[in-house]
């Protein structure tokens, strides 16, 4: 019985710190700091997968940024536009950490661009937690 609530308490936790997550993305998209809203975008979706990811497996999320690995184990037959789109915001979290490579994401991080990509972000988004909420 401790297991399962121990794996309930554990997506109720990265749910949560998701949605927290989710909601600074969008206040740095209003306040024009594009590269981070999309860091952040790559946040969202990482804990939105793990919770995914405990609830499928029954284990502990693995301790990876890698949004490929977390949808692989999250049980989510996924298409190959999915997981091309996954790819595409894996490099969000690289990009944005490393300070070779900040210059141009940040330029790369355009109002029009950050909209475009953080609009599928919040779509993904929205379809995982939906997901989660049929598979109780």
């Amino acid at each position: 019985m401790s297991d399962k609530i121990n794996i309930q308490r554990s997506v109720q936790y990265w749910l949560k710190t998701s949605e927290h997550d989710y909601k600074t993305m969008q206040g740095l998209f209003k306040i024009k700091r594009y590269a981070d809203s999309l860091f952040y975008g790559h946040i969202v979706l990482e804990k939105i997968l793990k919770a995914q990811v405990v609830k499928t497996t029954r284990q502990e999320a693995p301790r990876t940024h890698n949004l490929a690995v977390l949808a692989k184990m999250s049980g989510i037959d996924f298409t190959k536009a999915d997981l091309e789109f996954l790819a595409t915001v894996n490099r969000f979290n690289m990009r944005a950490r490393y300070p070779d490579i900040k210059l141009n994401f940040y330029k790369l991080s355009t109002a029009k661009y950050t909209k475009d990509k953080l609009d599928k972000i919040k779509k993904f988004y929205q379809t995982l937690c939906q997901n989660l909420k049929l598979k109780k």
